[in-house]
Parts: structure tokens; C-alpha cells; sequence
């Protein structure tokens, strides 16, 4: 019998080695938990004020419309100037929603027209805070640990994305201001993480700001049908089988929950997604990464459709795991991807366009699957944008074999 090899372990030392990886980290983390309770936060609220799944949609499409007025600018920024320095600013302002949403709350003033711009400040914010950060992990670690990276990163990320709508749910039952206060704090400690994260890279050359600079990162990802097709079949596959934004309806109303179980079911997918991310710490995807991907969209799509008939707390937060660990294959294999493949000067612009398709994915998704129960009703709506990310999985395969053919990563 051949001998088997050692499993590796699930964190690399040598990652922790590197001068600004555990701050890095650290701020990621911070800002991520800041996120999520923020999210359970103003889901909860915005639907106990009016009770209508469409104001949930409002509330993704009010997070996308910076993004996609800022998205090129963004990922200039990012290419030109101190990513550091630009994500703390983002994080600052952050820190300061938070603040008049709680505010906001206490004072009684909080209304869907006040959260509507609060999200969209919110979502001006992420816009220039996504591609800094995104951009900011290739310089902190060689190529060669960059896929293990990756993969400790989700796995920190989905962690605290288990524990922070669990947070957000019971931090909402003291009282959604206390809730709001708490992101607040998380962002402020996070800027503070970003500030001690220290870089020794060359300076960027700084050329004259043209339009074929600003759009350089969507023509680049043009030129590579492999990350064209990898980013683009992420965007669809959530943008039609998101469930996220009607979590409240399914939590109120159709599993008739509190606060706290809407936090649990905005951490099922983090749960599934974690216990993938530390086997592919432990395993990386050697072979057949283009298969492996396509498979997870599947598992996606099938775990939506589950999640969109079940009528089982129990069951509903299983089948948001499996959607959650499904999820993270795509993720690893698109990030690795966008990173490897990507020079170092035009990493921030060629970020921000990946990260344009993940929150069109997300927020315009939230939108999507909003407006289409209000008009055909909650369970339908989830069901049909399962079938909808089954459909895009075949079409993609179809479309682009280059990816369907990748074999290994780096």
C-alpha cells in the first residue's frame, strides 16, 4: 500500500511570517463583522417598518448605484494612491453611518428614504475600500503562498461571517442603535488594524489619467477568456439564485422567527463555506479546477431551490450551508485567478471590476430577488433563481471550455 502524504496543516506558518499579513488580516475581519451586523441590522429594521419584500430590493439596489457610478474611478485610486491610506478613509466613513444610524434610531428619525442614503453612503465607501484591500493581499505574500492565502483569508472571513449576524441579531433584540454603534466600532478598529500594516513596494509610476487607463482592468479581463468567463459566471449564477435579501421574509414571516434566527440564517452559508475553506487550506484544488467550479455552481443552484421550499428551520439553515460551501470553490478558484494573472500596477483596476461583479452579483441580485416576489411571491422568486443558476452553469460551460478545460491553479 503507497504511504500517504502528511496532511499540511491548516494555517501556513510561513503566511504569519510575512511583516503586515496578520494585520492585514485583522482589518479584514473587523470590517467584515462591522458589515454583518449591520446588514441583519437594517434588514430587520427596514422590513418591520414597512413589511414589503421590495423595500429589501431597494435597499441593494441603493448599496449598487455607487458602485457602478465608481468602479472605474475606484480601481484608478487604487493604482495611483496609497491603498493603505484609501481604505482607512473608506473605513472612517463607514464608522460615521453607522453613527447616524444610530443616531437616526434613537432619536426616532430612522425612516426607508433615511436608510436608502445612508446604504448608498455605505456602498460609496465599499467601492473605493474593495479594490484597495482586494489589491493589497498579492504584495503581502509570494505567488507561491498567494493560493494558501486565499484560502486562510475566507476561512477567516466566513468565520466572521458565522459569528456577525449572530451578533447583528442579538445586539438588534438590546436595540437596533446599540447594533449600529457596535458597526461603528468595528470599522474604527479596523482603520486602526489597516494603519499598522506595513509595505515595501517600489512607488507605482503615475502616467496621465486617460480613458484607456480608467477602463485598462475591463479590457485586460477581456483579453483572458479564463477570467472573463470565471468572474462573469460568479456574477450570474448569485445575481439569479441569491436569497439573501429576502432572509427577513423567510425569518418573520415563513419560519416565523426572531432577530436572532435571521442572524443564524445569514451565518448558515459562512458555516459551510468555512468548513470548504479549511479543506482547501488543507488541500488545495491541484486538478481539474475548471470542473470542480462548474460542479459548485451547481450545488448552488440545487441548495437554493432546497432553501426556497423548505419550510424547516432546521433544514433551511442546512441548505444555506451547502449554498455557503458551494459558494467558496468558486470564490478560491476566481480569486486565484484574478490575482496571479493580474501585474502588479494594474491589480487596483482589474480589483475593482472583479469586485463590480460581485456586487452586482450581491446587491443587484438583492434587488432582483426583491422586485420578482413582489410580483410572483417569496418562494417562487427563490425557486425560479435556482433553476435561473442551474441554467447559467450549462450555458457557461457551453460558452467558454477554456475554463471548463482549466486544470490547475498558479
Amino acid at each position: 500500500m503507497a504511504e500517504r502524504e502528511p496532511a499540511a496543516p491548516v494555517v501556513d506558518r510561513r503566511l504569519l511570517s510575512h511583516p503586515g499579513v496578520i494585520a492585514f488580516l485583522s482589518c479584514r475581519m473587523l470590517s467584515t463583522l462591522g458589515f454583518q451586523i449591520q446588514a441583519v441590522a437594517i434588514g430587520w429594521q427596514a422590513y418591520s417598518i414597512t413589511h414589503r419584500p421590495l423595500t429589501l430590493g431597494l435597499i441593494g439596489l441603493a448599496q449598487f448605484m455607487p458602485m457602478l457610478a465608481l468602479v472605474f474611478v475606484s480601481g484608478h485610486v487604487a493604482d495611483r494612491f496609497d491603498r493603505r491610506r484609501v481604505a482607512m478613509i473608506c473605513q472612517a466613513l463607514e464608522a460615521l453611518c453607522g453613527v447616524v444610524l444610530a443616531i437616526a434610531t434613537f432619536r426616532h428619525l430612522m425612516s426607508p428614504a433615511l436608510i436608502y442614503t445612508l446604504v448608498a453612503l455605505f456602498g460609496a465607501a465599499k467601492a473605493f475600500e474593495g479594490p484597495s484591500l482586494q489589491a493589497l493581499l498579492p504584495s503581502l505574500v509570494p505567488p507561491a503562498l498567494f493560493p494558501k492565502a486565499v484560502a486562510l483569508n475566507s476561512s477567516l472571513f466566513q468565520t466572521v461571517t458565522i459569528i456577525g449576524p449572530s451578533a447583528g441579531g442579538l445586539l438588534y433584540m438590546t436595540g437596533a442603535g446599540h447594533a449600529y454603534l457596535a458597526c461603528s466600532v468595528m470599522f474604527v478598529l479596523a482603520a486602526i488594524g489597516m494603519s499598522l500594516v506595513r509595505l515595501e513596494l517600489p512607488p507605482r509610476p503615475r502616467g496621465p489619467v486617460t480613458l484607456a487607463s480608467v477602463f485598462g482592468g475591463l479590457a485586460f479581463i477581456r483579453s483572458r477568456p479564463q477570467l472573463l468567463g470565471a468572474i462573469s459566471l460568479d456574477l450570474f449564477a448569485v445575481l439569479l439564485g441569491g436569497a439573501t435579501a429576502l432572509l427577513p421574509v423567510y425569518a418573520l414571516d415563513i419560519l416565523h422567527g426572531s432577530p436572532f434566527w435571521l442572524g443564524v440564517l445569514r451565518g448558515s452559508p459562512a458555516i459551510g463555506a468555512l468548513l470548504v475553506s479549511v479543506v482547501l487550506a488543507r488541500r488545495p484544488i491541484r486538478r481539474h479546477a475548471g470542473v470542480l467550479m462548474f460542479a459548485a455552481v451547481a450545488v448552488f443552484g440545487l441548495a437554493t431551490i432546497l432553501f426556497g421550499v423548505s419550510r424547516s428551520l432546521p433544514l433551511s439553515i442546512l441548505a444555506m450551508a451547502v449554498l455557503g460551501g458551494a459558494d467558496v470553490v468558486s470564490v478560491v478558484v476566481r480569486s486565484t485567478l484574478v490575482q496571479l494573472g493580474t501585474p502588479e500596477e494594474m491589480r487596483g483596476r482589474v480589483s475593482a471590476v472583479n469586485l463590480l461583479f460581485i456586487v452586482t452579483s450581491n446587491q443587484l441580485g438583492e434587488f432582483e430577488s426583491g422586485s420578482l416576489a413582489a410580483l410572483i411571491g417569496t418562494t417562487p422568486a427563490v425557486v425560479a433563481g435556482g433553476l435561473g443558476t442551474l441554467l447559467v452553469a450549462g450555458l457557461w460551460m457551453w460558452r467558454f471550455p477554456s475554463l471548463r478545460r482549466l486544470d490547475r491553479l498558479g
